[in-house]
């Protein structure tokens, strides 16, 4: 070792040690190397946050026998870039490959959901059951009081003593629709410091914090294992005999009428247009998946607007229990504007009414009720009526 990498390092233990008398606390803050992960942890640094951060691998492209070329969060490059941010910052960092317990859970549930006819969301499922817990497991054995993400959102405690999620300032980037199903124990111990702020002033926080590279750094949207956004090849390799499993059942009408044939029922979607291969003289869309009997049923846009539905699988954020005859806005996807509705809870189950109707309403997704900006709870929809 020459006499430059003994300064380095010296300089590193330097900035290691005063990170360590920390007033505010000490931080876990999940990196993925990319804008909104790395400003996160360098402000709450800023802000007098013993902060550590961590890297999370959840999936090996290479293994799903996809053809392009690795991206998104789980690429060395972007556990170098998050490395390399908390070096210069004087942090620790670690990488944490939970590859196994992703797979086994988010993974097994993605594959299953499209088989029973449904349209899951695996982004979801991973926050709420996989990369949060594995955050509040790695921070308790660092001694962590906190963990920390660069979602767009808000958490605070309400005034009856329970945490809520709230939308972020930027509605645009808000992220708290694929946050409802965190629970209170997690809730309590999280930080989400863009919340306040909008995507603009994050990209002039990576310039003044000198990383301009970051804030033109492509954002990825895709799902993390399925990286070529082809969910289709995904399930044909996750699943070989798939394929002669379901081709060749029907498209039928609303009165079952058999319009065609098509691919196999997991291969389509509620609400979807393109990529049908039927020819109709009009536009059609999916409609509704039987699995059980394989047909897949087309109706034009109207049909896909619902009054009401069942949502299951409930957590609930700002009450311990919702009110029969509550209104909220609720969103059935993470880019829709919300609908009035009226929410009747029964047991595990909320049903929901529209005061308008809502379109293209899809079981597997999740549906999130708010109380203006608050999120009151979420759940899976489980049917519509």
């Amino acid at each position: 070792m020459d006499c430059q990498d003994t300064q380095y390092r010296a300089k590193m233990e330097a900035q290691l040690y005063l990170c360590t008398m920390s007033a505010k606390g000490k931080v876990l803050v999940a990196m993925s190397g990319g804008i909104d992960s790395t400003v996160a942890a360098l402000m709450l640094h800023k802000q007098g946050y013993e902060v550590v951060g961590i890297t999370m691998k959840t999936w090996d492209y290479a293994a799903s026998g996809g053809g392009k070329k690795e991206t998104g969060c789980c690429n060395l490059d972007s556990f170098n870039d998050a490395r390399q941010a908390a070096v210069e910052h004087g942090f620790a960092h670690y990488i944490l490959d939970i590859r196994e317990e992703f797979g086994d859970f988010v993974i097994d549930n993605f594959v299953e959901e499209y088989l029973a006819g449904r349209t899951p969301n695996p982004c979801v499922l991973c926050n709420t059951h996989i990369k949060w817990r594995a955050l509040l497991k790695r921070a308790d054995a660092l001694g962590c009081d906190f963990i920390a993400t660069g979602h767009y959102a808000k958490v605070r405690e309400y005034e009856n003593g329970r945490f809520v999620i709230s939308k972020a300032v930027d509605h645009t980037k808000d992220q708290s629709y694929v946050l409802w199903g965190l629970q209170q124990d997690l809730l309590s111990r999280t930080l989400l410091p863009l919340g306040g702020y909008r995507k603009t002033e994050i990209r002039q926080m990576a310039h003044d914090f000198g990383y301009p590279a970051l804030a033109k750094k492509q954002e990825s949207y895709e799902i993390c294992f399925v990286p070529d956004n082809d969910y289709r090849g995904f399930l044909k390799r996750k699943v070989p005999e798939l394929e002669n499993q379901v081709a060749g059942g029907s498209f039928i009408d609303k009165e079952g009428t058999i319009l065609g044939k098509h691919k196999g029922y997991p291969f389509y979607t509620i609400g979807q247009r393109k990529g049908l291969d039927i020819a109709l003289g009009k536009p059609v869309f999916v409609t509704h998946i039987d699995p059980d009997k394989n047909t897949v049923t087309l109706g034009e846009e109207s049909d896909l607007d619902q009054q009401e539905m069942t949502v299951g699988k409930i957590n609930l954020m700002k009450y311990e229990a919702l009110s029969s005859g509550m209104e909220a806005v609720t969103k059935i996807r993470y880019k829709d504007a919300g609908t009035l509705s009226t929410l009747y809870p029964e047991s595990n189950f909320v049903n929901v009414r529209f005061y308008e109707s809502a379109k293209g309403i899809a079981p597997g997704q999740s549906a999130v009720f708010y109380e203006g900006d608050d999120v009151l709870g979420g759940g899976i929809i489980q049917r519509t009526s």
